[in-house]
């Protein structure tokens, strides 16, 4: 609690003597600082965006083909991550399952059962919570989609394993250099590597997201669920 001066009430003091030290910040300093903040940062994630999908385009157009033609044979897409990466996973599938527009595609977090997750990592092994589920529910044709911002999750390369000797479709989101994932994609593991070259988790993630829900957008045109907008075209 705080006196209307906003000094440290007596019974605050005698918890945290210590707040008495600290002098409160300048108010136009703090914005001024937050503003510069956000500029830079929002500078960063446009400049990579934009390199990301030129260094990228001709890859996603392949990828999104190739998903394109799994889905029209009856194929599935699972997704999979980590913690930020696992909230990814699953709007990776809902963009696919629940599109805010165009049909509605077959697609599975495998982050979302909760149950099966603990019950794989109590039981067996952390490592195994994507590759046991893409065991029992994977068949060729359908399509694997894992997520890190390291690129070295194991659990992640466990799953990219698996689903390769499936004949599944791989494709992975990475960051940084690529870590493991650039190995699974040097061996032919997977189909498709999209690496973020960036150290910074949230631009990596930033990035991710355009990457993925290009991926959507490219799939729907190749599935010929909407025309391939023009140049000028603003939709």
């Amino acid at each position: 609690m705080s006196t209307l001066d906003g000094t440290p009430a007596e019974g605050t003091r005698g918890l945290y003597p210590f707040l008495d030290e600290y002098e409160r910040p300048d108010t136009a300093e703090a914005e001024t600082e937050a503003r510069r903040s956000a500029v830079q940062k929002t500078g960063e994630i446009v400049r990579l965006r934009r390199w990301v999908g030129e260094e990228s385009a001709a890859e996603l157009a392949a990828c999104a083909g190739q998903m394109a033609a799994r889905f029209a044979s009856g194929g599935r897409l699972f997704s999979f991550g980590n913690g930020g990466s696992s909230t990814d996973a699953q709007e990776v599938a809902t963009a696919f399952l629940h599109p805010h527009r165009g049909p509605a595609l077959p697609a599975l977090s495998l982050t979302g059962d909760v149950a099966v997750v603990t019950a794989l990592s109590n039981d067996v092994g952390f490592e195994v919570v994507f590759s046991r589920q893409l065991a029992a529910l994977g068949r060729p044709g359908d399509i694997a989609v894992g997520l890190s911002t390291s690129g070295g999750s194991a659990n992640v390369v466990r799953a990219f394993e698996e689903a390769a000797r499936r004949d599944m479709l791989t494709v992975g989101l990475a960051g940084g250099g690529g870590g493991r994932l650039t190995e699974l994609s040097e061996m032919g593991v997977l189909a498709h590597l999209f690496v973020v070259p960036s150290s910074s988790v949230h631009r990596i993630q930033e990035a991710q997201t355009t990457l993925y829900h290009v991926l959507w957008e490219l799939t729907r045109h190749a599935l010929g669920a909407a025309p391939i907008p023009r140049a000028h075209d603003p939709g």
